[in-house]
């Protein structure tokens, strides 16, 4: 069974920095696209910032410059460095990624997602 695992959210003031890990395990084939989702209650989730397996990235308009995704295929783990971060940067972070696994003679890709892990920004 394959799990996603994020850590690293919590409180920060305006203009601080956090670190979000999330780490992939299980009997996993190969990763395609990771990437980094949020969710404000009453909204709906948006993408935050997303990479390929071969590294390229892209990242919402509103975090350009102030965050940065990267990821580590040797320990199937993503990353999101968030800088001067701000009070509406506040959300429940979630971490995804397209996972192929290998099942008899097939190999199937599906999306899995963490449990989310909150970041709170005080003005």
């Amino acid at each position: 069974q394959v799990q996603l695992v994020e850590s690293g959210g919590g409180l920060v003031q305006a203009g601080g920095s956090l670190r979000l890990s999330c780490a992939a395990s299980g009997s996993i084939f190969s990763i395609d696209a990771m990437g980094w989702y949020r969710q404000d209650p009453g909204k709906q989730r948006e993408s935050v910032a997303t990479i390929t397996s071969g590294g390229s990235t892209n990242l919402a308009d509103s975090v350009k410059g102030r965050f940065t995704i990267y990821r580590d295929n040797a320990k199937n783990a993503v990353y999101l460095q968030m800088n001067s971060l701000k009070p509406e940067d506040t959300a429940v972070y979630y971490c995804n990624a397209y996972i192929r696994i290998s099942q008899g003679m097939r190999v199937t890709v599906s999306a899995y997602w963490g449990q989310g892990t909150q970041v709170t920004v005080s003005s």
